[in-house]
């Protein structure tokens, strides 16, 4: 492993060394009963938080009428909150917006995609184009800033609440043209890359262009493409707007937005420069069905918010017992919210936070999981189990601001997803990348191998292997990429759909994969197969079978060595999966999708010849199920997170070596888990 060096730990906040655990605070909901508050900081120290997150919906209490500021409950609250030993992250109330707000300036409300103009409602109905909307936003943040920016109990600020959707009114209409005429220069290279003349649909100038909606164009790709771009790109400008009076009055502020699980509508990579730390929701379906697959998933997307910023991510949000907005709103199991607050502590989280700190009493979200329930006292099941993971961070506080050393990658990016979604070939309904990407994460979980999440821009120079599913879109900076890393040495594992379109979704000329990758991995991609539901494939490897599901490639080997073929249908007989040395790396490629044997069996082989570390000694079928490891380390030490996911106890795990158990005390060199349990431990690195 490369060992971080000491000065590299991380934090939040250098005045606040040591983990959060706290909740998203909302005290405005109880101004008139302010004995409330008081019962509130008793109960905070019993739960032994020691941070809360205030003002994320606050805009109508903090500012009921326009340009006339009401600070106090605010004032007070810090206040109450600092003397009883915590911090805050306050938050800026961009999220909902008052109703004057919307009665004095209806330009502010959003046009959804079919031209209707959307009345005063829910939240995040509102136009981040609008320069109305903007004022008024760096206004009420300048404010806080103003009179907050400097109270020592604020270590962070909390931009808005999770981002979402797109408006499609006329103020947007122009911005997009203005964002495709600065990108393109001329209508001729837009008319070009869109390859618009298909079906005479040529634009003879930006004014012509519209959104992509139900009742506009929808059939050039490359034009649906720029509209997610577009949409991304305004909304992290329309973050930048929220930042910089903050900085302005507190250059050392430090700023995030809280992300979501799967969120599909904007490019996350993008946030990366703007925030100075990543921080999500994290709200899975646990006891939903398969409870291994359930954790790898809510896994990646932690690996994912750590690799955002190569640094400790937080938990900014999570539920201590159910969620209300799921289809089902099932209880979480005794033990189930520790073992998924140290899940995110273990991939790299120096939090772990809640919604909501006490139950509102109305509205949507009266049912919504808390830390204090309605009943409102510390006498219940979900208040122990918060105290408890409190005692829990107290113990391992050392942990904070370590990091995370993973020496593989999984290439995950938004654009390539948009682009393979939107294409018209394939499966038409799902071309299952999201879920093709879990498939390949879930073989290092399963072996307690860290991994990363990278983009296909991404640098790839520290990692070992690098996986690539369904990598769809490459353009010249990732055929570049991708070729210097094999070149350089790096090991590179692709799969079918590798390289086809450009970043305007055009396709690849002189056949797949694109440009130099077709020598990178010493193949040729003739055509695709796409299997329909109930039909599948076979291939053969090392004498045993493989079932093949929904697409299997037709591919040629030109110059690759050939590790399986199909053995059945037209193809039976073409390579399945190739290997080819480059440079001083080598490139595998998989032409079909599996059920996971033949990528679990392949990608066993390659770790072993790469001496991947395993956090935990593990067969080549991985660790029992529902148990995987995760270290962090801050480079004298390493911190080893064991957490099993099953409902049944697992005996006798062994560990690489004689381990500090930071919870139990004593030297360990094997560990029994209950179910839903987990073990933190140290040793020194050698």
């Amino acid at each position: 492993m490369i060992a971080l060096s000491m000065k590299e730990k991380n934090f939040v906040n250098e005045n606040f060394r040591k983990f959060l655990h706290g909740a998203d605070y909302n005290p405005e909901q109880w101004i008139e009963t302010k004995e409330i508050w008081d019962e509130d900081m008793r109960l905070m120290k019993l739960a032994h938080c020691n941070e809360m997150s205030v003002g994320i919906f606050s805009w109508a209490a903090l500012e009921p009428k326009e340009g006339e500021y009401d600070f106090s409950f605010l004032d007070e609250i810090i206040e109450k909150v600092y003397a009883n030993g915590g911090v805050i992250i306050l938050a800026t109330p961009s999220g909902a917006r008052p109703h004057w707000l919307a009665d004095k300036y209806p330009e502010v409300l959003r046009v959804d995609a079919t031209g209707r103009k959307m009345h005063f409602s829910a939240r995040h109905n509102h136009c981040f184009t609008s320069p109305i909307y903007r004022k008024k936003v760096r206004e009420i943040n300048s404010a806080l800033a103003e009179r907050y920016g400097k109270h020592p109990a604020v270590i962070a600020w909390h931009i808005s609440n999770e981002y979402g959707g797109e408006c499609y009114c006329p103020l947007c209409q122009q911005a997009f043209r203005n964002f495709l005429r600065e990108k393109y220069g001329s209508i001729q290279n837009l008319n070009r890359a869109y390859w618009s003349s298909f079906w005479s649909h040529t634009y003879d100038s930006f004014d012509q262009i519209e959104a992509p909606s139900p009742i506009t164009e929808q059939s050039i790709h490359g034009l649906n493409l720029d509209w997610h771009r577009f949409a991304t790109a305004q909304t992290v400008d329309f973050m930048k707007n929220e930042v910089e009076p903050i900085k302005a009055v507190c250059h050392q502020a430090k700023v995030t937005t809280n992300m979501m699980f799967e969120y599909y509508g904007y490019d996350y990579y993008q946030f990366k420069d703007v925030i100075d730390f990543a921080s999500w929701d994290s709200y899975p379906l646990w006891h939903s069905g398969n409870q291994e697959e359930t954790a790898e998933r809510c896994a990646f997307w932690h690996d994912f918010y750590r690799s955002l910023k190569k640094k400790p991510f937080l938990l900014m949000e999570s539920t201590p017992s159910l969620v209300n907005w799921h289809e089902y709103n099932k209880l979480k199991r005794p033990g189930m919210d520790n073992l998924a607050s140290m899940q995110a502590v273990a991939h790299g989280s120096d939090s772990v936070q809640y919604f909501q700190w006490r139950k509102s009493r109305g509205s949507v979200e009266k049912f919504h999981g808390a830390v204090v329930d309605h009943e409102g006292t510390e006498n219940t099941r979900v208040f122990r189990s918060v105290a408890k993971t409190g005692k829990i961070l107290e113990k391992i506080q050392e942990i904070a601001g370590t990091g995370v050393d993973a020496q593989v990658a999984i290439v995950y990016d938004w654009e390539n997803m948009w682009a393979l979604d939107d294409s018209q070939g394939f499966a038409a309904k799902d071309k299952k990348y999201l879920e093709t990407c879990y498939a390949y994460h879930r073989y290092f979980w399963k072996r307690g191998i860290n991994c990363d999440i990278v983009d296909r821009n991404a640098d790839l120079s520290k990692y070992k292997l690098i996986v690539a599913p369904m990598l769809y879109m490459t353009d010249a900076r990732t055929e570049e990429s991708l070729t210097s890393y094999v070149e350089n040495g790096g090991t590179l594992y692709a799969t079918y759909a590798l390289g086809m379109v450009n970043d305007t979704d055009l396709c690849h000329l002189g056949g797949f994969p694109a440009g130099k990758l077709k020598e990178v991995f010493g193949i040729w991609n003739e055509e695709i197969d796409t299997l329909y539901p109930d039909q599948t494939g076979e291939v053969t490897f090392r004498g045993k079978k493989y079932i093949a599901h929904d697409y299997c490639e037709l591919i040629h080997a030109r110059g690759a060595k050939v590790l399986a073929e199909y053995a059945k249908d037209f193809y039976a007989g073409y390579p399945a999966a190739t290997v080819h040395t480059y440079g001083k790396g080598k490139a595998y490629y998989q032409a079909f999708r599996d059920g996971g044997d033949f990528k679990d069996e392949l990608l066993s082989d390659i770790s072993e010849e790469l001496n991947l570390y395993k956090n935990l000694p593990s067969s080549k079928d991985g660790l029992p199920f529902g148990v995987t490891a995760h270290t962090r380390t801050d480079g004298e030490n390493r911190f080893l997170f064991v957490e099993n996911y099953s409902e049944d106890e697992v005996k006798d795990i062994s560990l690489n070596g004689n381990y500090e158990d930071m919870l139990g005390g004593g030297e360990v060199t094997k560990i029994s888990l209950p179910a839903y349990g987990f073990a933190i431990l140290k040793s020194k690195i050698q």
